[in-house]
């Protein structure tokens, strides 16, 4: 079996190549490098095509979606009306 040189996966809808063998965060740094650093700091969160979080250290399979969502901060309580 021939192994493929790259991997497509998709970031918000955007494709990304990465090689074999990279993560989650691998491709997120494909996609946007700022976005990946908001990634790694906390303030946004990665999930697959369902909308549930994944560790940014996931092995990729090609054709992989994943989406980008900020995190709440859910310490703040809502306003009173």
């Amino acid at each position: 079996m021939i192994r493929p040189e790259t991997l497509r996966v998709f970031i918000d809808a955007k494709g990304v190549d990465v090689p074999p063998g990279a993560t989650a965060i691998d491709a997120v740094e494909a996609f946007d490098p700022a976005v990946a650093a908001a990634v790694r700091d906390g303030h946004k969160i990665l999930t697959d095509s369902r909308g549930l979080p994944i560790d940014s250290g996931t092995a990729l399979q090609s054709g992989a979606i994943f989406r980008l969502i900020p995190k709440r901060d859910r310490s703040v309580q809502p306003a009173s009306e």
